[in-house]
């Protein structure tokens, strides 16, 4: 890690079929300096997104056939705060039901499973995420998935969702956290959302320093 006294900087990793430009942009409106990284290489930024969209399978294959497994891999052995976006949050997981045989980075032990409902999917739209230690927040963000992750521990799930059954909505483990949402594609909300995650990461790169 990095830190310093200009603009937190952020890669943002691209395996050529996630919410890149939406993600960037929305990153960039917060002030952040953003590095696109699309293969093996040695970190300088303050943090790292995993942003994603489509299927577990070709997104899993592909971070693995870039090198991009090594760049999550490194960025938890150094420290660096990490942020999934929707397949980005499923990617942190062992496997999905999506893609059988199919392994994710396993960075949090879980898989991910197609939402047990009657109701249509993929879901899509604006639901009301529950937090765990924000009770009384009741911010809407804009969800297009499926299916939802599972965690081995469910103390590290951080909010909830609803689709005919609750389901996972958002994870934090130490500095891995992930949302099943696009904060980036959901207004004023999605974007103090990632403010307050920029404002975690500022501070561990304070911690850095000292």
């Amino acid at each position: 890690m990095s830190p310093s006294s200009g603009p937190v900087r952020v890669a943002v990793l691209d395996y050529k079929m996630s919410n890149l430009h939406s993600a960037t942009k929305a990153l960039e409106r917060l002030g952040v300096e953003v590095v696109v990284v699309d293969g093996p290489t040695e970190l300088d930024v303050d943090a790292v997104v995993l942003p994603g969209v489509g299927n577990f399978g070709q997104a899993s294959t592909r971070m693995h056939d870039q090198g991009l497994d090594e760049v999550v891999s490194s960025a938890i052995q150094t420290g660096l705060p990490l942020l999934g976006i929707c397949m980005g949050m499923q990617l942190f997981f062992e496997e999905s039901e999506e893609s059988p045989g199919i392994r994710g980075l396993g960075v949090l032990a879980g898989s991910v499973k197609r939402i047990p409902t009657d109701l249509k999917l993929p879901s899509i739209g604006w639901r009301t995420v529950r937090w765990a230690d924000e009770p009384t927040r009741d911010d809407a963000y804009y969800f297009v998935h499926s299916y939802a992750c599972v965690p081995d521990d469910p103390e590290i799930v951080t909010g909830t969702a609803h689709h005919g059954v609750d389901h996972c909505a958002a994870i934090r483990s130490g500095l891995v956290t992930g949302v099943q949402f696009h904060p980036e594609k959901s207004s004023r909300a999605g974007l103090a959302l990632l403010g307050r995650w920029l404002a975690g990461v500022q501070a561990t790169a304070r911690v850095g320093i000292a």
